[in-house]
């Protein structure tokens, strides 16, 4: 009897947990509906040109998802292209895309979760976490990693076979069925060949120098995060994308967002990348470097990223702390008008990060200010949002 009681509570605790969904659905949709009313009719009016800056994403084309929220409401919610060409889906509000280096935003957030807990200090020697990196970074610290100034060397030029973008491949790796692909560019089909974060540990090992010395300058670092996710894994004793879905993801209602694993959960409404090559588009979905995590592998959509920004305004996730240390302008960036915080660019009166990758160009720019978002994501290699981003801003900005 215990266990049919047990079974009971269960399901009606799922049931209960559906039905809040659903409640909430149904409030998003209607904000969006009445976001105009919100604001007046300034915010119809500046929402009536986005079709115009988005028209090059439209139709029968690999497509785009924008987003522009303020105080938490959608202001615009639209999406335009398609989501996968060869079958002609069309992107919507729930597609996921990869983010790339919007990643990084998660992974910064997973070691400042882990430093709440008193698992890990952000001045923890990174060789406490990883001790078979090598001698020269010794001096490398969490906080290094976070802020680019490790002067880790770059992964992507160490992997075996590089001979650079304009180069045909080797013969070996024409020929060799176990060969990597020459460069982290070329599109991979068989996901086996693909680098994991532990193989960018493997090839870091073999380095026996830096850029410069820990603290002393700046180089973004995709190795370093990379980095980050393995000491994530070690001070949790959990996977990465475990980690993120248990202490992300899941408590901030991002049902669909995932750091994707070949042989795990597949990707829901899941978008393809392409590229322009000889007047066609072609899917350039997976590169070398794709299945690497902490540095590029969340996919996510325009509906998730918006619980994601509401995180950024209250403790719901991060304490008050936690939050003010990700938006400090800890490094001046090799641009001058750029500092960087915790997996976030700081510019102005912005805070923004873009995620380029093969297949793939995002960006997401918060003017916290105002309590204005505006998140573009794309599904094709060029061009990059960044700018579009601005324009579709100063539509709503006061």
């Amino acid at each position: 009897m215990p266990i049919s009681v047990s079974i009971s509570k269960t399901s009606r605790s799922r049931a209960s947990a559906r039905v809040i969904e659903l409640r909430a659905a149904i409030v998003f949709a209607a904000a969006v509906a009445l976001a105009g009313c919100a604001g007046g009719n300034a915010n119809l009016r500046a929402g009536s040109g986005i079709d115009d800056l988005m028209r090059d994403y439209a139709g029968v084309v690999p497509g785009a998802s924008v987003l522009v929220l303020r105080n938490g409401t959608p202001l615009v919610r639209r999406s335009y292209g398609l989501a996968s060409v060869e079958d002609k889906s069309a992107a919507s509000p729930q597609t996921n895309y990869r983010l790339a280096s919007l990643t990084k935003q998660f992974t910064a957030s997973a070691i400042l979760l882990l430093a709440e807990d008193g698992k890990l200090t952000l001045d923890d020697r990174a060789h406490r976490w990883l001790p078979t990196l090598p001698a020269a970074a010794d001096a490398i610290t969490i906080r290094h990693l976070l802020t680019h100034s490790g002067g880790l060397i770059d992964y992507e030029d160490i992997i075996p076979g590089h001979i650079g973008p304009e180069s045909p491949a080797t013969p070996a790796a024409q020929t060799s069925p176990s060969a990597l692909p020459p460069t982290s560019a070329e599109v991979v089909e068989d996901p086996s060949k693909q680098l994991r974060d532990i193989d960018v540990l493997h090839l870091l090992e073999k380095t026996d120098h830096l850029y410069f010395a820990p603290g002393t300058s700046y180089r973004y670092s995709n190795g370093g995060y990379s980095m980050l996710a393995l000491i994530v894994e070690k001070a949790s004793g959990e996977t990465f994308q475990d980690f993120l879905r248990r202490r992300i993801f899941e408590p901030l209602g991002m049902h669909d967002t995932l750091a994707y694993v070949r042989g795990g959960p597949a990707v829901p409404h899941r978008a393809y990348g392409y590229a322009f090559e000889n007047g066609s588009w072609v899917r350039t979905d997976q590169s070398l470097t794709s299945a690497v995590l902490g540095d590029g592998g969340v996919y996510s959509s325009i509906d998730d990223l918006a619980k994601w920004d509401a995180a950024a305004y209250d403790n719901r996730l991060l304490g008050d702390a936690s939050r003010r240390l990700a938006v400090t302008p800890w490094t001046q960036t090799d641009d001058p008008n750029v500092r960087y915080g915790f997996g976030i660019r700081l510019s102005g009166d912005t805070q923004w990060h873009s995620g380029e990758t093969i297949g793939f160009r995002n960006v997401m720019v918060r003017w916290p200010q105002q309590r204005l978002t505006v998140i573009v994501l794309t599904n094709r290699d060029d061009p990059e949002p960044y700018r579009l981003a601005l324009k579709i801003a100063d539509r709503f900005r006061q």
